[in-house]
């Protein structure tokens, strides 16, 4: 049997561009996004946590909560932080998805759950200019030595160790059997977001 698979909710940041409220707290379509990416994740793994600097906040999602291990850093902080946790709790791999995504899909989460390895990236094709989507992805524990050899040399950039470890893309067309790239990896990072993402919700266009 494969060892299990950590699920990790992203929220780490400081919600600067949604005015310092915690937008994972908003609702779109009447249900927090916080509580759309558990249950998300929980069509994945059943052990589902969350990096976060300010615990307090999230007290209610009855997590378990870590801050990051080196403050400041950003995302790659937060990976960094997720795959310790995981590496710890005996996982292969950190499921990680960020805490504004309201409508990132549980089958995607599932698939690549699935293809997740303790060597490997595996992570959806996207729209971005990066071509995929580094905060819905699975991280390997065994991609931790070439996280801290970033961090070492002051590269603080997301993809900074993809160069160094096996990265696995889950293909454009796998990613759109579970719906528009568009809108499953929108992020609800300001109030405009929010509304596009309630605009989303009524028309029932958003995967489920």
């Amino acid at each position: 049997m494969r060892p299990p698979l950590l699920g990790v909710i992203m929220a780490g940041g400081g919600n600067r561009r949604y005015d310092g409220r915690p937008k994972a707290l908003e609702s779109v379509g009447g249900v927090r996004i916080a509580d759309r990416v558990i249950a998300a994740l929980r069509e994945a793994t059943a052990h589902v946590v969350m990096v976060t600097n300010d615990p307090d906040t999230f007290a209610g999602l009855g997590l378990q909560m870590r801050p990051d291990l080196r403050p400041g850093i950003g995302a790659l902080g937060g990976i960094h932080t997720a795959v310790c946790w995981a590496e710890e709790a005996k996982c292969r791999a950190a499921l990680v998805v960020a805490c504004d995504m309201p409508f990132v899909p549980g089958g995607l989460l599932r698939r690549l759950a699935d293809a997740a390895g303790p060597g490997l990236v595996v992570a959806p094709a996207s729209p971005s200019r990066r071509g995929l989507e580094p905060l819905c992805a699975s991280y390997g524990v065994g991609c931790r030595p070439a996280i801290e050899a970033a961090l070492a040399r002051g590269d603080r950039h997301v993809t900074a160790f993809f160069d160094e470890v096996t990265v696995r893309t889950l293909p454009k067309d796998e990613v759109a059997a579970f719906g528009d790239p568009e809108l499953i990896f929108l992020n609800v990072n300001t109030p405009q977001d929010k509304q596009r993402a309630e605009a989303i919700a009524r028309t029932a266009r958003a995967p489920s």
